[in-house]
């Protein structure tokens, strides 16, 4: 569709940053998505809401699993955005599938580890505690928050990384604890440069977003595979 960069000799490179989610605890084993997947997901591209929960990225996404699934609460997919001054608008998309808990806007545990009679949630730092002389399982291993934060303000290369790295002070404010030796986190940022724009405001928007989008994907999220979500239970 000749969408990327545009090199000097004409050819047009599609650039696609990448990071991964891990979800192949979740369901059946050996199903899991090919390139004709892939493919079929570019054509069903639309301006349409973004489906949040147990959906797409978010479909095998857990939270809390470090002492394994039946612990863990079902993490998601979330989005949110923002619409400031001089009709900048900063949003986000966001897989959860976080090592930590996640955080309620009040500070309580929304999602995450529970606790063993299933009443209620443990704090994954206890858990830690617990488990220190043995040294990490497999499961604490598989985890990550990966995302994207889009913009219609005008940013250059270095302007979307400063972006990107502010957008991470939303994980670490909706998930406890952030950025663990068990987390692969990796935010990205897109401009698609309509409306000037302070990269400090995009930033803290960002921010704002980032961490509103990971509690609407547990909110959003339905049990799946023996993995319940805050919802039904």
């Amino acid at each position: 569709r000749q969408i990327g960069y545009q090199s000097g000799s004409g050819w047009v490179v599609p650039i696609v940053p990448t990071a991964i989610l891990f979800d192949l605890t979740v369901g059946p084993k050996g199903v899991y998505p090919n390139a004709e997947s892939g493919y079929q997901a570019c054509e069903n591209a639309t301006s349409a809401a973004v489906g949040c929960g147990s959906v797409g990225a978010g479909t095998g996404a857990r939270v809390g699993a470090i002492l394994g699934n039946a612990r863990a609460s079902k993490g998601g997919i979330g989005s949110a955005a923002l619409e400031l001054e001089n009709g900048l608008i900063v949003a986000a998309l966001v897989a959860v599938n976080a090592f930590g808990n996640v955080i309620a806007e009040n500070g309580k545990i929304l999602a995450g580890l529970r606790a063993e009679d299933g009443d209620g949630f443990v704090p994954t730092l206890d858990a830690l505690m617990d488990i220190i002389d043995n040294g990490p399982t497999a499961s604490e291993r598989e985890n990550t928050v990966i995302g994207v934060v889009a913009t219609n303000g005008k940013l250059n290369k270095s302007q979307a990384h400063k972006v990107a790295q502010m957008s991470h002070d939303g994980i670490a404010r909706a998930v406890n604890p952030a950025h663990t030796m068990f987390d692969g986190d990796a935010m990205f940022a897109l401009a698609t440069g309509e409306v000037p724009a302070w990269p400090t405001v995009v930033g803290a928007a960002a921010a704002e977003v980032v961490a509103s989008s990971i509690r609407r994907a547990v909110r959003a999220a339905t049990s799946l595979a023996g993995i319940s979500a805050i919802n039904d239970r």
